[in-house]
């Protein structure tokens, strides 16, 4: 098939053994690849209410038919699992050259099972795949994991690497991959800590089998017609990267600050892009092939941290360690986001459940000698104690390893009521108050309090109503279907979103079309994501998942914004049952959020 490597591998780290299933193309056209590869693997070979962190449950590293062509934003990967965060399906997208490689192994799929006995890493190539031992690996950061399987494999083998807080199993650990000045991170959702609980150090891919594509005139024609908006529409990131967005979302009233118990930052310039890039930026960096460059590599030449070179924290991380914290010591959130990567943990869940710690302290929920170090709004030394703590599971760090949601359900009830998270994961900076597309969004979100399920971007655009109810269903659900098939082609969000439209619309099937062969409409694009989504929230019902968990943090809908541009938003109970109605009429589903068998069957899903 145009645009496939035709082949699924599946590995049992417990025995050695492997096996290869073809790609079918009723279920190439069916699920895409990637997000709907994921999903469709996950739902028929992980048991309902298996625990995560068993050796039955699965990673599945996928690509799409869209990895290594010419479409900018190509060189993307999937990667999912049942999340010991969540405890529900949970997937992740990341970039770099890794993704391109896979799919030059020929496997647009790989589908990892078992426990190692002792540490190891997986090598996947053309011919199949080998595990390694990595005893020696194991307790090093992410990077220097990566640099010693390259010295060991050679320059072309692209690595995928877990850090201490994986193998300690820190539930919201994630994995990261180098190449030149590029980091791809996995963060979100714990997958890293189910590769520590399988003694998988690594994945390691090389291959050189290129991806054939139906028609490359017409692909190029495309690729052509995108080139200008692309360029236009990505200024920002070019630039300043996504911090170019603490100032803007700030001055709207949406930047969440202390815990969210206010949405305005004063102190947010500190931390913004324009500031960072005057005072550290130091070169551009990009994924494979990429166009944007929205990648920034740092350089602080003065202060405590003088000599450091280090990625630059994304606009998510800005808030999750700089405004939810009341920290505007930029160095500082730089150097905690370098520490995440390297120990492989998820900034934001991080930073998320240090604010909830910060105020639980203030409210004397906490002891301060159960933390046992000092701590509090502002305190980025303690912030950076903590940090490290955390991916060792060493003091306190072993609460915080849990996520915020457990380690409040320990406090009880009322510290639950000042959690941001949803379905147990933490709330990413785009504001389930002052966008309203985002509350009924992040209350039905597969993964929870995710932004890349339903997207912030079309709300910030002028001349979209943010505030009130009507439509926000329908954009939820238009939304989701775009993301699910983003995801499965698979293809990078900032250049999708900006080269080729905030919805599935003509650009996108003429894209599918061109590389697969397929007469593909708009139509059935839209059926492909709906399908997905459907996929996903079925693995989530059989786990217990109904309109009880399509909530929001109580803060979101008990507590208006105090001040600014956006004062006195929220999302009342009564509001968001409303929006619920309407949504789960759309998508097919029954009172209880739970699909229909007559939707079912008219997606073709068991």
């Amino acid at each position: 098939m145009n645009g496939y490597g035709g082949k699924i591998l599946f590995v049992d780290l417990g025995d050695g053994r492997t096996r290869v299933e073809p790609v079918s193309e009723e279920m190439a056209r069916a699920f895409l690849g990637g997000n709907g590869f994921a999903a469709r693997l996950l739902a028929r070979h992980v048991g309902r209410g298996a625990d995560p962190f068993d050796p039955g449950n699965r990673v599945v590293f996928a690509v799409g038919p869209i990895t290594d062509t010419t479409v900018p934003g190509n060189s993307r990967a999937c990667v999912a699992t049942k999340s010991p965060l969540t405890g529900l399906f949970f997937d992740s997208t990341f970039g770099g050259r890794f993704p391109a490689t896979q799919k030059r192994t020929g496997f647009d799929a790989i589908c990892i099972t078992g426990r190692a006995r002792e540490p190891v890493y997986l090598k996947v190539t053309e011919a199949g795949a080998r595990l390694e031992p990595a005893r020696a690996l194991w307790g090093k950061t992410t990077r220097e994991a990566v640099e010693a399987i390259q010295a060991a494999e050679g320059g072309d083998a692209d690595v995928m690497a877990i850090g201490p807080a994986g193998e300690h199993r820190v539930r919201f650990a994630s994995m990261a991959h180098y190449w030149k000045n590029r980091e791809g991170i996995s963060g979100r959702g714990g997958i890293g800590a189910v590769l520590g609980s399988k003694h998988l150090k690594a994945v390691v891919v090389a291959g050189t089998r290129k991806t054939e594509v139906a028609d490359p005139a017409r692909l190029k024609a495309l690729v052509d017609e995108t080139r200008e908006p692309l360029k236009k529409g990505t200024q920002a990131l070019s630039t300043f990267g996504t911090p170019f967005l603490v100032q803007p979302i700030n001055t709207l009233g949406g930047l969440g600050a202390y815990n969210i118990k206010s949405e305005v930052y004063a102190e947010a310039r500190a931390i913004s892009g324009e500031e960072m890039k005057a005072h550290y930026h130091d070169k551009d960096t990009t994924c494979l092939k990429c166009p944007v460059a929205c990648g920034k590599q740092y350089a602080i030449g003065e202060g405590e941290f003088a000599g450091l070179r280090a990625k630059m924290p994304e606009y998510e991380t800005i808030f999750a360690l700089g405004s939810m914290l009341g920290n505007s010591h930029a160095a500082s959130v730089v150097k905690a986001n370098d520490l995440c990567d390297l120990l492989g943990m998820d900034t934001i869940s991080l930073g998320v459940t240090l604010a909830f710690v910060a105020e639980a302290l203030e409210r004397g929920w906490l002891d301060p000698k159960e933390v046992g170090l000092p701590f509090g709004w502002g305190d980025w030394r303690g912030m950076l104690a903590l940090v490290e703590q955390t991916a060792y599971r060493r003091g306190f760090g072993d609460r915080l390893a849990e996520g915020s949601w457990r380690l409040a359900e320990a406090l009880g009830p009322e510290a639950l009521k000042t959690v941001y998270a949803v379905k147990r994961l933490e709330l990413p900076a785009h504001s389930a108050r002052a966008l309203k597309g985002m509350s009924i969004g992040y209350a039905t979100a597969t993964r929870g309090g995710s932004h890349h399920d339903t997207r912030p971007t079309p709300q910030y655009a002028q001349g979209f109503d943010r505030r009130g109810v009507e439509g926000k269903p329908e954009f939820a659900v238009r939304s989701q279907h775009f993301t699910a098939v983003d995801d499965s082609l698979v293809v990078c969000r900032f250049t999708s979103e900006r080269g080729f439209g905030l919805f599935l619309g003509e650009p996108y099937a003429r894209m599918v079309s061109a590389v697969t062969g397929w007469d593909v409409s708009v139509e059935e694009l839209e059926r492909i994501g709906e399908r997905v989504v459907n996929q996903e929230r079925l693995f989530n019902v059989r786990e217990g998942v109904s309109r009880k968990d399509d909530v929001l943090p109580w803060r979101v809908m008990h507590e208006p914004i105090p001040e600014g541009a956006s004062a006195g938003m929220h999302c009342p109970p009564a509001e968001l049952d409303g929006m619920l109605d309407e949504y789960y009429r759309l998508r097919g589903w029954d009172a209880q959020g739970v699909p229909t068998p007559e939707r079912l069957a008219a997606l073709g899903l068991p």
